[in-house]
Protein backbone atom coordinates (compact mmCIF):
# COMPACT_ATOMS: atom_id res chain seq x y z
CA UNK A 1 0.00 0.00 0.00
CA UNK A 2 2.82 2.47 0.84
CA UNK A 3 4.53 1.79 -2.97
CA UNK A 4 1.31 2.70 -4.12
CA UNK A 5 1.00 5.96 -2.40
CA UNK A 6 3.95 6.44 -3.09
CA UNK A 7 3.76 6.43 -6.67
CA UNK A 8 0.09 7.87 -7.00
CA UNK A 9 2.33 11.10 -5.03
CA UNK A 10 4.99 10.74 -7.49
CA UNK A 11 2.67 11.00 -10.79
CA UNK A 12 0.86 13.68 -9.14
CA UNK A 13 3.73 15.57 -8.99
CA UNK A 14 4.42 14.87 -12.48
CA UNK A 15 1.23 16.15 -13.50
CA UNK A 16 1.77 19.33 -11.30
CA UNK A 17 4.83 19.54 -12.90
CA UNK A 18 3.44 19.55 -16.31
CA UNK A 19 0.64 21.90 -15.18
CA UNK A 20 3.71 24.71 -14.30
CA UNK A 21 5.37 24.20 -17.75
CA UNK A 22 1.73 25.02 -19.59
CA UNK A 23 1.22 28.09 -17.02
CA UNK A 24 5.35 28.58 -18.23
CA UNK A 25 4.38 28.37 -21.83
CA UNK A 26 0.97 30.68 -21.81
CA UNK A 27 3.32 33.14 -20.27
CA UNK A 28 5.94 32.71 -23.29
CA UNK A 29 3.44 33.51 -25.98
CA UNK A 30 1.62 36.57 -23.88
CA UNK A 31 4.81 38.13 -22.63
CA UNK A 32 6.70 38.56 -26.09
CA UNK A 33 3.28 39.47 -28.19
CA UNK A 34 2.89 42.55 -24.92
CA UNK A 35 6.16 43.51 -26.04
CA UNK A 36 6.11 43.92 -29.54
CA UNK A 37 2.81 45.41 -29.19
CA UNK A 38 4.77 48.07 -26.66
CA UNK A 39 7.42 48.03 -30.04
CA UNK A 40 4.86 49.26 -32.22
CA UNK A 41 3.45 51.69 -29.49
CA UNK A 42 6.94 52.90 -29.10
CA UNK A 43 7.55 54.16 -32.75
CA UNK A 44 5.06 57.02 -32.10
CA UNK A 45 5.95 58.63 -28.88
CA UNK A 46 8.82 60.55 -27.77
CA UNK A 47 10.68 61.13 -24.56
CA UNK A 48 10.17 58.80 -22.01
CA UNK A 49 8.20 56.60 -23.26
CA UNK A 50 9.71 53.80 -21.76
CA UNK A 51 8.41 54.28 -18.07
CA UNK A 52 4.89 53.29 -19.48
CA UNK A 53 5.96 49.10 -20.24
CA UNK A 54 8.20 49.42 -17.30
CA UNK A 55 5.30 50.44 -14.96
CA UNK A 56 2.88 48.00 -16.66
CA UNK A 57 5.61 45.40 -15.81
CA UNK A 58 5.63 46.74 -12.15
CA UNK A 59 1.75 46.62 -12.05
CA UNK A 60 2.03 42.99 -13.26
CA UNK A 61 4.42 41.79 -10.46
CA UNK A 62 2.39 43.40 -7.72
CA UNK A 63 -0.77 41.41 -8.91
CA UNK A 64 1.09 38.61 -8.91
CA UNK A 65 2.30 38.93 -5.49
CA UNK A 66 -1.09 39.90 -4.12
CA UNK A 67 -2.67 36.79 -6.09
CA UNK A 68 0.01 34.35 -4.50
CA UNK A 69 -0.85 35.76 -0.74
CA UNK A 70 -4.54 35.57 -1.35
CA UNK A 71 -5.05 32.03 -2.83
CA UNK A 72 -2.23 29.99 -2.34
CA UNK A 73 -1.92 28.33 0.79
CA UNK A 74 0.61 26.20 2.90
CA UNK A 75 -0.26 22.55 1.55
CA UNK A 76 2.11 20.59 3.75
CA UNK A 77 0.69 19.38 7.26
CA UNK A 78 2.51 21.06 9.87
CA UNK A 79 3.83 18.01 11.76
CA UNK A 80 6.12 17.41 8.20
CA UNK A 81 7.09 21.47 8.21
CA UNK A 82 10.50 22.28 8.48
CA UNK A 83 11.15 22.56 12.52
CA UNK A 84 11.30 26.13 12.63
CA UNK A 85 12.47 29.59 10.99
CA UNK A 86 15.72 30.06 13.18
CA UNK A 87 16.56 26.39 11.77
CA UNK A 88 15.98 27.67 8.07
CA UNK A 89 18.33 30.48 8.55
CA UNK A 90 21.53 28.83 9.88
CA UNK A 91 21.25 27.16 6.55
CA UNK A 92 21.31 29.99 5.04
CA UNK A 93 25.07 29.90 3.63
CA UNK A 94 23.96 26.49 2.32
CA UNK A 95 21.05 28.24 0.46
CA UNK A 96 23.32 31.11 -0.72
CA UNK A 97 26.48 29.97 -1.63
CA UNK A 98 26.90 28.56 -5.18
CA UNK A 99 29.24 25.82 -4.36
CA UNK A 100 26.71 24.65 -1.67
CA UNK A 101 23.88 24.69 -4.37
CA UNK A 102 25.48 22.22 -6.71
CA UNK A 103 26.58 20.24 -4.07
CA UNK A 104 23.09 20.49 -2.38
CA UNK A 105 24.56 20.42 1.27
CA UNK A 106 20.84 22.24 2.87
CA UNK A 107 19.89 18.21 2.29
CA UNK A 108 21.00 16.23 5.04
CA UNK A 109 20.16 12.52 5.92
CA UNK A 110 19.60 11.41 2.21
CA UNK A 111 21.45 8.25 1.36
CA UNK A 112 25.11 8.75 -0.03
CA UNK A 113 24.15 7.15 -3.57
CA UNK A 114 21.22 9.29 -3.70
CA UNK A 115 22.47 12.89 -3.16
CA UNK A 116 25.18 11.76 -5.86
CA UNK A 117 22.39 11.52 -8.02
CA UNK A 118 20.59 14.64 -7.10
CA UNK A 119 24.18 17.00 -7.71
CA UNK A 120 24.17 15.06 -11.25
CA UNK A 121 20.81 16.00 -11.82
CA UNK A 122 21.51 19.60 -11.04
CA UNK A 123 24.27 20.01 -13.29
CA UNK A 124 22.53 18.55 -15.81
CA UNK A 125 19.76 20.97 -15.73
CA UNK A 126 21.92 23.55 -14.86
CA UNK A 127 24.07 23.24 -18.17
CA UNK A 128 20.79 22.46 -20.28
CA UNK A 129 19.23 25.97 -19.23
CA UNK A 130 22.58 27.60 -19.13
CA UNK A 131 22.71 27.25 -23.19
CA UNK A 132 18.72 26.83 -23.86
CA UNK A 133 18.75 30.77 -22.11
CA UNK A 134 21.75 31.66 -24.24
CA UNK A 135 19.37 30.49 -27.87
CA UNK A 136 16.23 31.81 -26.35
CA UNK A 137 17.57 35.50 -25.55
CA UNK A 138 19.94 35.63 -28.59
CA UNK A 139 16.95 34.75 -30.77
CA UNK A 140 15.77 38.07 -31.31
CA UNK A 141 19.44 39.64 -32.80
CA UNK A 142 19.53 36.89 -34.93
CA UNK A 143 15.87 37.27 -36.71
CA UNK A 144 16.45 40.98 -37.03
CA UNK A 145 20.01 40.68 -38.90
CA UNK A 146 19.73 37.87 -40.77
CA UNK A 147 15.90 37.70 -41.60
CA UNK A 148 14.55 41.40 -40.89
CA UNK A 149 11.87 41.00 -38.52
CA UNK A 150 10.43 43.58 -37.12
CA UNK A 151 9.15 43.35 -33.52
CA UNK A 152 5.35 42.17 -34.24
CA UNK A 153 7.19 39.21 -36.36
CA UNK A 154 9.14 38.49 -33.32
CA UNK A 155 6.42 38.54 -31.05
CA UNK A 156 4.16 36.10 -33.42
CA UNK A 157 7.20 33.72 -33.31
CA UNK A 158 7.49 33.36 -29.75
CA UNK A 159 3.79 32.66 -29.65
CA UNK A 160 4.31 29.87 -31.68
CA UNK A 161 7.05 28.60 -30.03
CA UNK A 162 4.75 28.70 -26.68
CA UNK A 163 1.94 27.38 -27.98
CA UNK A 164 3.43 24.15 -29.24
CA UNK A 165 5.03 23.97 -25.52
CA UNK A 166 1.66 24.64 -24.03
CA UNK A 167 0.32 22.20 -26.11
CA UNK A 168 2.63 19.49 -25.69
CA UNK A 169 2.87 19.97 -21.87
CA UNK A 170 -1.37 20.19 -21.55
CA UNK A 171 -1.65 17.42 -23.88
CA UNK A 172 1.34 15.06 -23.47
CA UNK A 173 3.70 15.89 -20.85
CA UNK A 174 1.23 16.03 -17.89
CA UNK A 175 0.13 11.97 -19.10
CA UNK A 176 3.63 10.97 -18.94
CA UNK A 177 3.59 7.29 -16.74
CA UNK A 178 6.34 7.29 -14.09
CA UNK A 179 8.55 5.16 -15.44
CA UNK A 180 8.80 6.84 -18.71
CA UNK A 181 9.56 10.32 -17.02
CA UNK A 182 13.38 9.88 -17.43
CA UNK A 183 13.24 8.55 -21.35
CA UNK A 184 11.05 11.09 -22.14
CA UNK A 185 13.71 13.69 -21.10
CA UNK A 186 16.45 11.79 -22.76
CA UNK A 187 14.21 12.24 -26.19
CA UNK A 188 13.69 16.12 -25.20
CA UNK A 189 17.93 16.51 -24.69
CA UNK A 190 18.24 14.56 -28.42
CA UNK A 191 16.38 17.14 -30.12
CA UNK A 192 17.54 20.07 -28.99
CA UNK A 193 21.11 19.18 -30.40
CA UNK A 194 19.89 19.44 -34.18
CA UNK A 195 17.83 22.30 -33.09
CA UNK A 196 20.69 24.25 -32.51
CA UNK A 197 22.16 23.01 -35.96
CA UNK A 198 19.07 24.11 -37.77
CA UNK A 199 18.63 27.89 -35.99
CA UNK A 200 22.76 28.31 -36.45
CA UNK A 201 22.69 27.29 -39.72
CA UNK A 202 19.54 28.61 -40.78
CA UNK A 203 18.96 31.23 -44.12
CA UNK A 204 15.93 30.86 -45.05
CA UNK A 205 12.61 31.15 -42.74
CA UNK A 206 11.90 27.46 -43.26
CA UNK A 207 15.12 25.92 -41.91
CA UNK A 208 14.49 28.95 -38.91
CA UNK A 209 11.12 27.47 -37.64
CA UNK A 210 12.05 23.65 -37.92
CA UNK A 211 14.24 24.42 -35.47
CA UNK A 212 12.51 26.53 -33.59
CA UNK A 213 9.60 23.61 -33.40
CA UNK A 214 12.63 21.03 -32.42
CA UNK A 215 13.38 23.89 -29.25
CA UNK A 216 9.57 24.26 -29.00
CA UNK A 217 9.27 20.35 -27.96
CA UNK A 218 12.96 20.19 -26.16
CA UNK A 219 11.67 22.12 -23.86
CA UNK A 220 8.46 21.11 -23.30
CA UNK A 221 9.24 17.76 -22.55
CA UNK A 222 12.82 18.24 -20.84
CA UNK A 223 12.05 20.83 -17.88
CA UNK A 224 8.98 19.43 -16.44
CA UNK A 225 10.63 16.08 -16.42
CA UNK A 226 14.03 16.79 -14.56
CA UNK A 227 11.89 18.84 -12.04
CA UNK A 228 9.75 15.61 -11.63
CA UNK A 229 13.06 13.40 -11.10
CA UNK A 230 14.36 15.87 -8.39
CA UNK A 231 10.92 16.27 -6.69
CA UNK A 232 11.35 12.47 -5.85
CA UNK A 233 14.56 13.14 -3.68
CA UNK A 234 14.46 14.04 0.05
CA UNK A 235 12.45 13.89 2.80
CA UNK A 236 8.93 15.63 3.36
CA UNK A 237 10.44 18.08 5.31
CA UNK A 238 13.34 18.63 2.38
CA UNK A 239 11.06 18.85 -0.94
CA UNK A 240 10.50 22.10 -0.89
CA UNK A 241 14.38 22.90 -0.39
CA UNK A 242 15.36 20.49 -3.11
CA UNK A 243 13.16 22.06 -5.53
CA UNK A 244 14.13 25.26 -3.95
CA UNK A 245 17.56 24.97 -4.85
CA UNK A 246 16.80 23.05 -8.11
CA UNK A 247 15.11 25.94 -9.24
CA UNK A 248 17.93 28.42 -8.48
CA UNK A 249 20.63 26.37 -10.68
CA UNK A 250 18.01 27.15 -13.37
CA UNK A 251 17.74 30.67 -12.09
CA UNK A 252 21.37 30.68 -11.82
CA UNK A 253 21.86 29.28 -15.47
CA UNK A 254 19.09 31.74 -17.29
CA UNK A 255 21.34 34.49 -15.87
CA UNK A 256 24.76 33.72 -17.23
CA UNK A 257 23.72 31.95 -20.19
CA UNK A 258 22.55 35.24 -22.00
CA UNK A 259 25.54 36.95 -21.31
CA UNK A 260 27.73 34.10 -22.39
CA UNK A 261 25.85 33.67 -25.73
CA UNK A 262 25.52 37.33 -26.41
CA UNK A 263 29.43 37.54 -26.04
CA UNK A 264 30.02 34.66 -28.35
CA UNK A 265 27.18 35.84 -30.55
CA UNK A 266 28.54 39.15 -31.50
CA UNK A 267 32.31 37.93 -31.38
CA UNK A 268 32.18 34.84 -33.53
CA UNK A 269 28.62 35.16 -34.81
CA UNK A 270 25.35 33.60 -34.82
CA UNK A 271 26.36 30.41 -36.75
CA UNK A 272 29.95 29.28 -34.66
CA UNK A 273 27.47 30.12 -31.69
CA UNK A 274 24.61 28.03 -32.19
CA UNK A 275 26.73 24.66 -33.73
CA UNK A 276 29.10 25.24 -30.40
CA UNK A 277 25.77 25.17 -28.43
CA UNK A 278 24.56 22.22 -30.06
CA UNK A 279 28.03 20.07 -29.32
CA UNK A 280 28.16 21.40 -25.62
CA UNK A 281 24.60 20.36 -25.16
CA UNK A 282 25.46 16.13 -26.12
CA UNK A 283 26.77 16.61 -21.82
CA UNK A 284 23.03 16.87 -20.72
CA UNK A 285 21.87 13.54 -22.54
CA UNK A 286 24.78 11.39 -21.67
CA UNK A 287 25.00 12.52 -18.44
CA UNK A 288 21.44 12.42 -17.75
CA UNK A 289 21.77 8.68 -19.22
CA UNK A 290 23.85 7.52 -16.52
CA UNK A 291 21.85 8.76 -13.82
CA UNK A 292 19.75 5.80 -12.66
CA UNK A 293 15.86 5.90 -13.15
CA UNK A 294 13.56 7.62 -10.64
CA UNK A 295 13.27 5.35 -7.20
CA UNK A 296 9.38 5.09 -6.47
Amino acid sequence: MAIITDVSSSQTRGKGMALVGIAFSLGFIVGPLIGAIFAVWAKTKTGDWFIVPALFALMLSIADLIFFTVFFKESLPKEKRAPSLVATLKNSKSLLSIKDLFQFTAINGVDGSRIQQLRKLGVIYFVYLFIYSGLEFTLTFLTHHVFSYTSMQQGWMFFVIGAIMALLQGGYVRKVPQKKIKSTAVVGLWLIVPSFICVGLAYEPVMLYLGLVLFAVSTAMVVPCLMTMASEFGTDQQKGTVMGIFRSLGALARALGPIFASIAFWSIGSKMTYLTGSVLLLYPVLALKKVKDVQT
